[in-house]
C-alpha cells in the first residue's frame, strides 16, 4: 500500500493521535453508552492473528498497542493469565485448551483456525458423570496483573476497558458435541443443564475476581452465546428462554451485584432480531454485539429505532462481503452509513461484525479506520 512511515503519518492525520482529541477514548465511549453524541463515534478493533501480523508488517512495529493507537481504537481488553495445567499438547498433534475442549489446528489458504477434534463429555450418561469430570477451576486464571493492566491504560490518555467472560451454551456444546447437546435439551435436559451450570458457576467466580482486582477501573464485561444462524434463530425462542436465558440472568445478576458498576455487552452472531427485546428486558444487557448485517432481519435502522433508546450497539461493519471483497470506497461508505444510523444520538461503538478475517485487504482495513467518524 505504502511505506510504513507514510502509512503511520496518514493514520496519525486521521484518528491516530488520541491525546489531541477533544475527548479521551474513555470519555467518548462513556458518552456514547449514555446515549449522547460524543465528538465522534468511538471505534473498536478485533481481528484474527493473520490480520494483526499484516498490520505489524505494514506499520513496522511489534507493539500491538501502537497499532491500536494508530487506528484510533478507543477500547482495550483486560486479560487474566492462565496458570492451570489442563491445557496441553497431545501426541497426535491435537491439543486440550484451558477449558478442557479437544481442538486441532486446521490450515486454509489464508490462515488457520482451531476446530473441535473431539468432545470430552460425549459419553457422559448421568449428571454424576458431568459433575465428576475434571473441570477447570477459577484458580486456573491468575488475576494479580489485572490492576496493573487497567492502570496502564489510564495515562497519558484513558481508554475504555473490557473483560471477556465466555459463552455458556457454546462452551457447553463444545464439551458435549453440538448435535448431542441439542438432543439433550429435548431428551435429557438434566445433562445439558448440569454442563451449563458448571460453566456459569466458574464464570461468575472468575468474573467477580477480575472486577474486584480491577478496583473500579474496569468498564465493561463481555459475555456471549451464538443463538442465531444466517437465516434465523439457531433454536426456538421458547427453548432459549427455558434453558439458556436463566443462566445468563444468573451470570448478569452476579456481575451487577459486584462492588463496582460495569456495563454488560452480549454477543450473538446471526439473525437474532426475534431475541433482542428479551436481551434487553429479561437478560438485562447494555450493549449488543455484533449486529451481523447480512443475516436475515438485521435491519440497522429498524433495530436502532426500536431499541436505540435503551440499548447500545457494537460492531455492524460487514465482514462477509464489504470488508473482504468491497473497494476502499465501499468500505468507507458503509462505515459512514453505520455511524450515521446507529450513532445518531449516541449508543454506538463502530467495529467489524466479527473478527476481521485473513482474506481482508490491508487497504480496506485502513479505509475503515480512516473513514469520517463525526456525525
Amino acid at each position: 500500500m505504502t511505506e510504513p512511515v507514510a502509512l503511520r503519518s496518514y493514520l496519525e492525520l486521521h484518528y491516530g493521535r488520541p491525546e489531541a482529541a477533544a475527548l479521551s477514548p474513555w470519555e467518548r465511549v462513556e458518552e456514547a453508552l449514555a446515549h449522547r453524541e460524543p465528538d465522534r463515534v468511538p471505534f473498536d478493533f478485533w481481528a484474527v492473528p493473520e490480520v494483526w501480523e499484516m498490520l505489524r508488517t505494514a506499520l513496522a512495529t511489534d507493539e500491538d498497542e501502537e497499532i491500536l493507537r494508530l487506528l484510533g481504537v478507543d477500547c482495550r481488553m483486560v486479560t487474566t493469565r492462565y496458570v492451570g495445567d489442563k491445557a496441553r499438547e497431545l501426541p497426535d498433534g491435537t491439543f486440550i485448551d484451558a477449558w478442557g475442549t479437544h481442538r486441532r489446528r486446521v490450515d486454509n489458504e489464508f490462515g488457520s483456525y482451531d476446530e473441535y477434534a473431539g468432545h470430552p463429555l460425549a459419553d457422559a450418561e448421568t449428571v454424576g458423570d458431568v459433575l465428576n469430570w475434571d473441570w477447570p477451576s477459577p484458580d486456573d486464571w491468575d488475576v494479580s496483573e489485572v490492576r496493573a493492566q487497567c492502570e496502564r491504560w489510564q495515562a497519558p490518555v484513558r481508554y475504555h476497558l473490557r473483560y471477556e467472560v465466555g459463552g455458556i451454551f457454546e462452551w457447553s456444546w463444545g464439551l458435549r458435541g453440538f448435535e448431542r447437546f441439542l438432543l439433550d435439551l429435548i431428551e435429557q435436559p438434566e445433562i445439558a443443564c448440569a454442563i451449563m451450570d458448571r460453566f456459569t458457576d466458574i464464570y461468575i467466580e472468575n468474573t467477580l475476581r477480575v472486577i474486584e482486582a480491577a478496583g473500579g477501573l474496569l468498564d465493561m464485561v463481555y459475555t456471549y452465546d451464538d443463538v442465531g444462524i444466517q437465516s434465523g434463530p439457531l433454536l426456538s425462542p421458547r427453548m432459549w428462554r427455558e434453558f439458556i436465558l436463566p443462566r445468563h440472568q444468573r451470570l448478569n445478576a452476579a456481575i451487577r451485584s459486584a462492588g463496582y458498576p460495569v456495563k454488560i455487552m452480549y454477543h450473538s452472531c446471526g439473525a437474532i432480531y426475534p431475541f433482542i427485546a428479551a436481551f434487553v428486558d429479561e437478560m438485562g444487557i447494555d450493549v449488543l454485539n455484533p449486529l451481523q448485517p447480512r443475516a436475515a432481519g438485521m435491519d440497522m435502522a429498524r433495530i436502532k429505532a426500536e431499541f436505540g433508546d435503551r440499548l447500545a450497539f457494537h460492531g455492524a461493519v460487514d465482514i462477509q462481503q464489504t470488508l473482504p471483497f468491497g473497494t476502499p470506497e465501499e468500505v468507507q461508505a458503509e462505515v459512514q452509513e453505520r455511524c450515521c444510523v446507529l450513532g445518531r444520538g449516541g449508543g454506538y461503538i463502530c467495529a467489524s461484525a466479527h473478527y476481521i478475517q485473513a482474506d481482508t485487504p490491508l487497504e480496506n482495513i485502513i479505509a475503515m479506520y480512516t473513514a469520517p467518524r463525526e456525525i
